[in-house]
């Protein structure tokens, strides 16, 4: 095993312990001994004997099973955390750029180990701290730029800036943006003022910290423009395609998020602006179809009476799989089911405005996720430790 693993070399395959759970993806990179020596014990080892294409096979069936890979929520918690102490004095870390890409690409791996809860994560909202906001907004705006980006057929090359692009837009406003979350009254007029600059400052930071990708700088300076000049800071008539994704994913993670002084919007009624804002264009359409109706994340109210939880698009966008939470009667139930809404009797008659009852409600309790990473060091220390 450990000849086969290489301090500062992506890795070849990927690791397991010996329950045959996955540990590391390949291509991730140990950046010391000390956590080589971690790894090797937990048991840690390559099975040589699965070839690649069945490997990447049996790790896509198992993101797709209700019992996903070690540690997938422990490591969504990290992100908004590291972040935040990416941006905390840049200008101090080393090759800052680098560290952007590393932060983006494993939001695409914890994305592709299950879609469906990434979106549940943006979706669900009601338990995030508003000081946080900043943060957090960055990463559900990344997480809808991947989905947008791969219905649109980009290269990956082209939405990984768009990723970096969404962690980074709002760099020189993110504790502003926190603040403002907080306070119970609307955006103040200095306020405003600040956020009309602020992609044209956070561009010319990120030049300073050695950001050369033009992708990356366009999507963030063009993201509050609109076609016909209506936009700001620029007023642009013409905007390009990544600022416009970009801008999409800004608008729907923000109007979905709660604020003290307003509750957030509902799924629905966050894709109704976008599809008022385009006139049910391409960016709208392109929106409906990768959440779906009733993403997951959404509670809803089935035909049965019962009330539960969207957990699974499938390829209807009106009849996702739903984990039912209470029964006929609205009693809370101790075993979630899974209904399958295309089926008339488990149908969806709305959505449930009342979120009282979910303010407990654990997402592993949905997925069935162990939120114990048995290395006891998170993916994320491997990047960044």
């Amino acid at each position: 095993m450990k000849s086969q693993i290489h301090i500062g070399i992506p890795l070849q395959r990927n690791i397991y312990d010996v329950s045959g759970r996955l540990l590391l993806l390949r291509n991730k990179i140990l950046h010391s001994e000390l956590q080589l020596k971690k790894l090797l014990s937990h048991g840690a080892y390559v099975d040589a004997s699965i070839p690649d294409d069945v490997e990447e096979d049996i790790l896509f069936s198992q993101s797709r099973q209700s019992a996903a890979p070690v540690g997938l929520l422990q490591e969504w918690e990290h992100i908004a955390g590291v972040l935040q102490t990416l941006f905390t004095h840049p200008e101090r870390k080393y090759d800052f750029p680098a560290q952007v890409a590393k932060v983006a690409e494993h939001i695409v791996t914890l994305h592709d180990m299950n879609a469906d809860f990434s979106i549940y994560r943006v979706i669900r909202q009601e338990n995030y701290l508003a000081s946080s906001y900043g943060y957090t907004h960055g990463v559900h705006s990344a997480v809808l730029c991947i989905l947008l980006s791969r219905h649109f057929d980009w290269p990956a090359d082209r939405m990984m800036s768009l990723v970096k692009a969404a962690l980074t837009m709002n760099m020189t406003i993110v504790k502003l943006q926190g603040k403002m979350a907080a306070q119970k009254g609307p955006v103040e007029k200095r306020q405003r003022a600040e956020i009309f600059n602020h992609p044209e400052k956070t561009v010319a930071l990120l030049k300073v910290l050695g950001v050369i990708d033009i992708n990356w700088l366009t999507a963030i300076e063009q993201h509050h423009e609109h076609e016909g000049g209506t936009g700001y800071p620029a007023g642009c008539d013409s905007v390009c395609e990544i600022a416009n994704v970009l801008r999409v994913a800004d608008v729907f993670t923000a109007k979905i998020s709660p604020r003290t002084f307003r509750a957030a919007l509902s799924a629905q009624e966050g894709i109704s602006h976008i599809f008022l804002d385009d006139n049910g264009g391409p960016m709208s359409m392109a929106l409906i179809k990768t959440l779906g109706i009733y993403p997951p994340g959404d509670f809803v109210r089935m035909a049965s009476g019962e009330l539960g939880i969207v957990v699974e698009r499938t390829a209807n966008a009106k009849a996702p799989i739903v984990a039912s939470i209470t029964d006929m009667a609205g009693r809370p139930v101790s075993r979630l089911v899974r209904r399958d809404t295309q089926q008339a009797e488990f149908s969806i008659t709305g959505n449930v405005s009342d979120k009282s009852m979910l303010q407990r409600l654990l997402p592993e309790r949905l997925y069935g996720f162990s939120i114990v990473n048995p290395l006891d060091l998170p993916l994320l220390e491997f990047l960044f430790g």
